[in-house]
């Protein structure tokens, strides 16, 4: 194999061998990091996020942003938590609620996100307000619609508690026993992920997304209804963000109106390190979901080995910033 084939191979296969080379030196410095239980519990930790980052990736694959994402997060999981208490719960939230299927709190909680989302995706396409401008705004206002529904009494800003367990089940049950069993949170993470890898790459909408974020003004040409799509892109990442809300407060058993609280962020760096392009057009669901388990083993691993949370950070950044550096040349290099 010559030299030209080896780079190209390299940088093709690139996220994959830092996910094996990160894997590789944590285990290095502690073999019992190379466990079936370690692996059960990164997969549960990433399942929240992966889900969060596909949604970001729909944003992202046609030049846009979404900083809206972590809010939503939260505003699903106060709303899906405050709903399922259960009766002797001493400070429900809504103390004469009769117990609710649990369905019914699920899909409001994802409604809710998809209408946050189609609110974005609205203010882009028909009132040209750039994605990072728009979803600020929302997330601004997301946040205080939280914050005041969290306020209500009796509540009052406590943290909500007391969830019932035909809820708390989906976020910590699993099908099997022991080790190998498998939970539900991770079923669906995978259940999502393949039907968003349909609508990447089986659906017209999925076409559309790539080509409006290759090049808007081929496609307004190519007579693609951008604003249409573009709304029912944001849309879609919104209910993906709503779901994951609800399966945070599942998972945790319990809700604050801080939940949350960053997750865009986490959610644009898995994208952009798993080679989703910021310039737009450019993105793959198995990218994003090499990316999300990249962060989580840095955030898992070195906890795992006992490595401050501090560097933590600043290797996340330094990996952040390396990643767009690439993606940048990457685009320069095409133009």
């Amino acid at each position: 194999m010559n030299t030209v084939k080896m780079k190209g191979l390299l940088s093709q296969n690139a996220i994959y061998i830092v996910l094996f080379v990160l894997i590789v030196g944590i285990a290095v410095y502690d073999p019992s990091f190379i466990a079936v239980n370690t692996l059960r519990d990164v997969l549960i930790q990433s399942s929240t996020r992966i889900i969060i980052a596909l949604g970001m990736a729909f944003i992202l694959i046609t030049a846009g942003t979404d900083l809206s994402a972590g809010r939503i997060v939260g505003l699903s999981a106060v709303i899906s938590a405050s709903m399922l208490q259960v009766s002797d719960y001493p400070r429900r939230f809504f103390p004469d609620m009769p117990e609710l299927n649990v369905i019914i709190p699920i899909a409001l909680a994802v409604i809710i996100g998809l209408v946050c989302g189609m609110i974005n995706g609205w203010v882009v396409a028909k009132l040209n307000v750039p994605p990072f401008i728009a979803t600020l705004g929302t997330m601004v206002a997301v946040y205080g619609l939280n914050s005041l529904y969290f306020d209500m009494e009796p509540n009052v800003s406590q943290p909500i508690g007391g969830l019932r367990p035909d809820f708390t089940t989906i976020g910590s049950g699993f099908i099997g026993s022991g080790e190998f069993s498998i939970p539900y949170i991770v079923i669906i993470a995978i259940v999502v992920s393949v039907i968003v890898w349909v609508v990447f790459n089986k659906t017209k909408l999925g076409k559309n997304m790539y080509a409006i974020g290759g090049n808007i003004q081929a496609a307004k040409v190519s007579g693609i209804n951008v604003s249409k799509n573009l709304i029912w892109i944001y849309a879609i990442a919104g209910a993906l963000y709503g779901l994951a809300g609800v399966l945070e407060a599942a998972r945790t058993g319990g809700a604050t109106n801080n939940y949350g609280n960053m997750y865009e962020l986490d959610a644009i760096a898995a994208c952009v390190v798993g080679g989703v392009s910021t310039s737009g057009g450019i993105g793959t669901v198995p990218g994003v979901l090499v990316g999300v388990f990249i962060f989580t083993i840095i955030n898992y691993g070195l906890t795992f080995i006992g490595v401050s949370p501090y560097w933590q950070l600043i290797i996340k950044g330094l990996i952040i910033v390396a990643a767009i550096a690439i993606d940048m040349r990457k685009y320069a290099t095409k133009k």
